[in-house]
């Protein structure tokens, strides 16, 4: 029953019996067995209505004071508290659903198969080591660019200005993903763009002074590591595949006995899309096998061909050899920073170009779309040529090896 009219003491909360008792305004204590609860009385459109205030002595005597004022000039504002009180705990729900940690794994989810499952990973732990720590539980809706700008401040910091710019370019695609479900009403990291520093363009060290090339490959020559790691590093400058193409062959993949000895390295291995490597219309990337090429696989196929990888992992022969194997070989002989497996790609091009060979098939050869509208249509291979020059290059690089004068090795004209 509602007991009392005077004004509540502090006294009374704590000593007061079983029932309602008023403090004025419609505020009263409703005491029962469970508990004491602050509860508001008032009418609105006509409507009584009841609003909790909060648990005494949690809520304390002023506080409750404090709330029955505040609510009852909503009231005067012809707003209902209770249904003001409704919408907050909507809006604390969705922003806590729309964390931009919640959006951007749900981003990553709708992007995953689009990627490869190594670039998933690359982009999951770009976002979790340089933005998550710092804004994934702010709501998405709630960042701008002061919260921002110290993400991508760190990462230049320590001199990693390529990945700045990758990280504006993510955060930005997964703050337009949330404009677009509507969780957000701009973009702020796009206000970052000229904010970075400029990109250095970036490349692969490598060799191509002729004479440095001898030196290297009677390095590779000397080497005294395993033999796995001894032929791979071998093949790399004898193909000049990406490194990827070199570690993750299988000898499935060769045609050593036949016509034309070849390597096929199938899409799934190619630097391509994801939708490109699953596409059955994409063609394989063909390299032509020197006499050298077969001699150095010969040499290794009674160590490894009872396997899937020519190049197995030396904890787990079920899986290829790492990514690092060949460029932790080459700096232990001497070249961290001179060379990269990549690096191997570049002194071919460079060499080969300078030689005379036709650059449209040096391009093919190296795996290269022609750029525009002609790598449309343009669906020459030149394998015929691509075969002579293989050949070319190897016996050029043993002539270097050899420390012969080299007569440059030019293509056949017509």
């Amino acid at each position: 029953m509602a007991t009392g009219t005077s004004k509540l003491t502090d006294l009374k909360c704590k000593s007061a019996a079983p029932g309602k008792h008023f403090d004025g305004g419609g505020l009263f204590l409703h005491v029962t067995e469970a508990g004491r609860y602050w509860r508001l009385k008032y009418r609105y459109a006509g409507k009584e209505k009841l609003l909790a205030l909060g648990v005494y002595p949690e809520v304390t005597l002023s506080k409750a004071r404090l709330r029955r004022d505040e609510a009852r000039a909503l009231i005067l504002d012809s707003r209902d508290p209770g249904a003001e009180r409704q919408a907050d705990k909507l809006r604390a729900k969705v922003a806590a659903d729309n964390t931009f940690e919640a959006v951007a794994r749900e981003w990553l989810e709708l992007k995953a198969p689009e990627w490869t499952p190594r670039q998933h990973d690359k982009e999951r732990d770009r976002l979790e080591n340089h933005a998550l720590p710092w804004i994934g539980r702010m709501p998405i809706a709630d960042i701008g660019v002061p919260e921002i700008r110290p993400l991508l401040a760190r990462v230049v910091k320590r001199g990693h200005v390529e990945q700045s710019h990758r990280l504006r370019h993510q955060l930005s695609r997964v703050f337009r993903f949330a404009v677009a479900t509507e969780r957000a009403t701009r973009d702020p990291a796009a206000d970052l763009r000229d904010t970075l520093p400029a990109r250095q363009k970036k490349n692969f060290p490598t060799i191509t002074d002729p004479k440095q090339v001898a030196e290297l490959l009677r390095a590779i020559d000397a080497y005294s590591g395993t033999l796995e790691v001894s032929c791979a590093l071998k093949l790399a400058p004898l193909w000049f595949c990406r490194p990827g193409e070199i570690r993750l062959a299988e000898w499935t993949h060769f045609d050593m006995d036949g016509e034309h000895p070849t390597y096929t390295v199938p899409p799934s291995n190619r630097k391509l899309r994801k939708a490109e490597k699953e596409n059955p219309n994409t063609p394989p990337h063909i390299v032509p096998l020197s006499r050298q090429a077969l001699a150095v696989l010969r040499d290794l196929h009674p160590l490894t061909g009872h396997g899937r990888y020519l190049f197995p992992g030396a904890r787990t022969p079920s899986r290829p050899m790492s990514d690092g194997a060949v460029n932790m070989a080459l700096a232990r002989m001497g070249y961290k920073g001179v060379l990269t497996g990549h690096g191997f790609r570049h002194m071919a091009r460079t060499l080969l170009g300078e030689l005379g060979w036709n650059p449209e098939a040096l391009e093919r050869q190296l795996s290269h779309k022609e750029p525009g509208v002609a790598g449309i249509y343009n669906k020459a291979q030149h394998l015929p040529e691509r075969r002579k020059i293989m050949q070319a290059w190897a016996d050029y690089l043993d002539g270097l090896r050899a420390g012969d004068k080299v007569v440059p090795i030019r293509r056949e004209r017509a």
